[in-house]
Formats: structure tokens, sequence, C-alpha cells
């Protein structure tokens, strides 16, 4: 689905606006809005150029919002030590608030993946741990 480029905030970067169910109008072309079933604090794997980063999902007084992806979980929980992976396609690509891209839904709440308008591309559908693996590694991480 289409998504647009808007700027959150204090910051000059672009983030990706994350429509909510009201907004899609039909645009979701399997499943339905539950697929984009995400809530502030949320992490998820976010594939661009068929490269896996881990993106925090944010919200503003407009919803939710996407700011960067990053090259491990701890560093999306911690946005301030790495590389903005994000920040670093849209560049390259000459893409800036008011813009379109392409969000794919792969595995509906925990992988999705950022295309240009007009890409073709391939993801690999990983599925994570299971729940109970994965709430264990979130207790350990606090």
């Amino acid at each position: 689905m289409r998504v647009s480029l808007a700027r959150s905030g204090g910051t000059r970067r672009p983030c990706v606006r994350i429509p909510n169910g009201d907004e899609l109008d039909g645009r979701v072309e399997s499943g339905s809005c539950e697929s984009l079933a995400l809530a502030a604090g949320d992490i998820v794997r976010v594939a661009i150029d068929r490269e896996q980063y881990h993106a925090p999902v944010r919200s503003d007084g407009e919803g939710r919002l996407v700011r960067g992806a990053f090259d491990n979980r701890r560093l999306a929980r911690e946005p301030g030590e790495g590389a903005n992976r994000l920040a670093e396609w849209l560049d390259e690509n000459d893409r800036e608030p008011g813009d379109v891209i392409v969000l794919d839904v792969v595995v509906p709440g925990k992988q999705y993946g950022l295309r240009i308008p007009g890409e073709r591309t391939v993801y690999d559908a990983t599925r994570g741990p299971r729940s109970s693996l994965s709430n264990i590694a979130s207790d350990l991480d606090g």
C-alpha cells in the first residue's frame, strides 16, 4: 500500500506515516487493516533493499509512524546510537516529506517492507521466535 512520508516533531528528517484503518479505504489487497495493527512501542522488522532492519513504532498527535530503521533491536530501542538506515535510504532515493513510498506487509504485525513506487522486490518472510521465547528475551532485555 502507498504511504506518505511526513515530518514529525522538531526533526527535519522524513518519517513513514502508518495509516489508520479508516484511512485505508480498501487499499489493502489481501487481509484487512488488522495487518497494520501496530502500537506505539512495538519494534518490527523492516526490509529495505533486501536488508533486514529493526524499526520502533512511535506515535505523535496525528497517529503512528516510523522514524528510523536500525541494524538490531537494541539500537532500535536506543535510536541515538546507531545509523538510521531508513533516513539513509530516503536520502539516497531523494525522498522527502509529502512523497509517497510503498509499505508491504510481509508478516502481519512482525515484518514489513519498504520500496519506491514502481520498483519490484522479493521479501524473505521470516517468522520470529515463538512468543514464549520472545517474552523471555524481552524480560532479559528489560
